[in-house]
């Protein structure tokens, strides 16, 4: 009797060996209400996929894209009128803000033009061996330049003087609506000028 093997104990071992290899149920707590089940976490891939391509404004809603885009369309319209008077558009600026004001310094100059004195100083020693302007001492202060018209440079304001309208008849705008424009174009520079100074 003592000898013999116990079958009952080798079926209860085998029994308990298939639970264990069973995969055991995920069990939710309640807590009284209904169990959901939670909803898969996506993977690292499809996270990727889901993220749009370009999360920042479109190019064409960019402000400083639009004027920058229309400063180079308006320097192609001025390029064949310059070209009459044979000179650049930073020399005729520079001229325009003399035919306004004549005899001013190099400081104030730049002032205007919103330009450095190292732009600018080296755009009127040009201008002035072309003939344009001449350039002198302060009597009253030796450390200022100043900046005075020749003839030369007073006769080319004349010939100058149809570039405006060319530049309106371009613009494809009403001469009131170019002027408001202008304007609040004007107000945004003198805005971004104040806070790049803050």
């Amino acid at each position: 009797m003592s000898g013999q093997t116990k079958k009952p104990a080798t079926q209860k071992s085998k029994a308990q060996k298939s639970k264990a290899q069973r995969p055991k149920a995920q069990s939710v707590k309640t807590s009284g209400k209904k169990a959901q089940k939670a909803a898969p976490r996506p993977s690292r891939i499809s996270a990727q996929k889901e993220v749009p391509l370009a999360d920042g404004p479109a190019l064409d809603d960019l402000i400083c894209f639009a004027l920058y885009s229309a400063n180079h369309a308006m320097n192609r319209v001025y390029k064949p009128l310059l070209d009459e008077l044979g000179v650049t558009y930073p020399q005729y600026i520079a001229l325009s803000a003399l035919w306004e004001e004549d005899g001013q310094t190099v400081g104030e100059i730049c002032e205007k033009l919103f330009l450095e004195s190292s732009t600018v100083t080296p755009l009127l020693k040009r201008l002035e061996t072309m003939g344009f302007l001449a350039r002198r001492r302060d009597p009253a202060d030796e450390r200022q330049v100043r900046i005075s018209l020749t003839p030369e440079g007073r006769r080319l304001k004349a010939k100058a003087r149809k570039i405006p309208g060319c530049i309106l008849a371009a613009s494809g705008l009403g001469e009131k609506a170019l002027l408001n424009l202008q304007a609040q174009i004007a107000g945004l520079r003198e805005n971004l000028v104040r806070a790049a100074a803050e």
